[in-house]
């Protein structure tokens, strides 16, 4: 596989650490609101690389972390009258609702900032010993940025730029602008953890390269999350680990493209800043992944009502092409043409083709698309087809759709009895010609969620 890495600025191959295992870290959400529609780009996209490289055989260590205190977090607590820790619990359960409705498997590891006080204090410690590090007249841990020669590797800036363009917030006290805090002194009413360095809470950076550091080693194979995370945040998380570790921290560096709203930057002020959970209480959660994954994960992207109504109708079209290769199943017998063999080995060839090319998923729908054309062609054929190559078909397009993490609310047909016998009913009450009666009962079965479709081959009965 190769992956288009951030660091060098191009595709690589893929070379593990550890032969057949990846170890990934993916940044996680800062929890005081529901996520964003922005939010759920990365976490669509890298849950995609996570099933990827499972189906082509690697074994995945997967970390993604919830900031569980911050600035915000607290403006949320003081606002509402409650706790950092209510606030922060409140939006972890908030987050994994809108997680499994978008289909994201969850993480091997959930590390949270607050349960990992002591690894962000040991590594703090250590860059402090080494010199890396300095305790400001404030209180606040600092990290110098320009004892770190390739300070700006990863977002391939020089120092001096970064330097120019840095700002020092009220109440800083920095030897440099471009320095950055590993621990925020304890204010007033704020939460705190004691430290060698005083009472405080750690600062934003440094909690990412604490926990993969405790869950994956000095060393990972890739690390992901946003473009908007590639400056500061990575910069500073590879300053830190490597200053600390004396090692790469990381060997990939792979990095989604933004997402516009009906082609403006979303923001609060423009009116255009939606949440995960408004859009798909609207539309569902399934069309907005599909949308999140359409795309080349690094090319930039826009939602709009057209876009993701455009997602609800290709998403129709997997299903009920699924549908369709079901009610084939339950007809066909050992006799017939094996073409849909050949045709799913070759869209299956060119799936793993497309996403071995640096997550290409845009070609990997494509890939399935084309298995849908060439099912519902030889299922509408006058050939009949074989069963066993009916299953075998099924079976790839499951294994592609499961990749790209589609078509999980698919229902199997559960005939129950009842239904069966309404269905029955139907079908005498249109031999006998009473047609009055035999729309009632499809209209009473389309209330219960199930659609009839007449087949030369008998009906066949769609659950939705």
């Amino acid at each position: 596989m190769k992956i288009f890495n951030t660091l060098t600025r191009q595709k690589e191959e893929l070379k593990t650490i550890t032969p057949g295992q990846v170890k990934i870290y993916a940044c996680g959400p800062t929890v005081y609101n529901y996520i964003h529609i922005g939010n759920a780009r990365p976490i669509c996209v890298f849950d995609t690389l996570r099933r990827f490289l499972e189906y082509i055989g690697y074994q995945v260590t997967f970390v993604q972390n919830f900031t569980d205190i911050d600035d915000k977090i607290i403006r949320k607590a003081n606002e509402e009258g409650s706790d950092f820790a209510q606030v922060s619990e409140r939006f972890i359960a908030e987050y994994k609702v809108d997680a499994q409705g978008l289909g994201v498997r969850e993480a091997t590891y959930h590390p949270k900032a607050t349960e990992n006080i002591q690894n962000i204090i040991d590594l703090i410690s250590s860059l402090m010993d080494k010199g890396f590090a300095y305790r400001a007249e404030n209180g606040d841990v600092y990290f110098r940025a320009a004892r770190f020669d390739e300070y700006g590797k990863l977002s391939h800036m020089p120092l001096e730029d970064l330097e120019a363009g840095a700002r020092i917030s009220v109440g800083e006290i920095k030897e440099d602008p471009v320095d950055f805090a590993l621990w925020k002194a304890a204010k007033e009413g704020e939460p705190y953890w004691e430290s060698p360095f005083g009472k405080g809470r750690p600062g934003w950076h440094i909690e990412c390269s604490a926990m993969a550091k405790h869950y994956l080693g000095d060393t990972i194979d890739i690390h992901c999350g946003g473009q908007d995370l590639i400056f500061p945040h990575h910069e500073n998380e590879i300053a830190q680990s490597e200053c600390a570790n004396g090692c790469a921290f990381a060997h990939y560096w792979m990095h989604n493209g933004y997402i516009n709203i009906d082609n403006r930057k979303m923001s609060k002020s423009l009116g255009n800043f939606f949440t995960v959970r408004e859009v798909a209480e609207q539309f569902g959660y399934e069309p907005i992944r599909f949308m999140m994954i359409a795309a080349h994960y690094r090319s930039p992207i826009n939602y709009s009502v057209e876009v993701i109504n455009q997602s609800i109708s290709a998403l129709e079209r997997l299903y009920n092409c699924r549908d369709e290769l079901d009610f084939a199943l339950s007809q066909a017998g050992a006799e017939g043409s094996d073409a849909l063999q050949k045709a799913a080995d070759e869209a299956k060839e060119k799936f793993i083709a497309a996403l071995s090319d640096d997550l290409n998923t845009a070609d990997g729908i494509a890939a399935l698309f084309d298995l849908c054309k060439e099912i519902n062609l030889r299922l509408n054929g006058e050939e009949p087809q074989q069963k066993a190559a009916l299953e075998h078909a099924a079976q790839i397009f499951d294994e592609l759709a499961g990749v790209l993490g589609l078509l999980y609310n698919r229902k199997k047909n559960e005939v129950t009895p009842e239904i069966q016998e309404l269905v029955d009913r139907r079908q005498a009450a249109r031999k006998a010609k009473d047609f009055a009666e035999a729309d009632a009962l499809r209209d009473q079965l389309a209330a219960m969620g199930v659609t009839l479709k007449d087949t030369p081959e008998g009906v066949q009965i769609i659950i939705k």
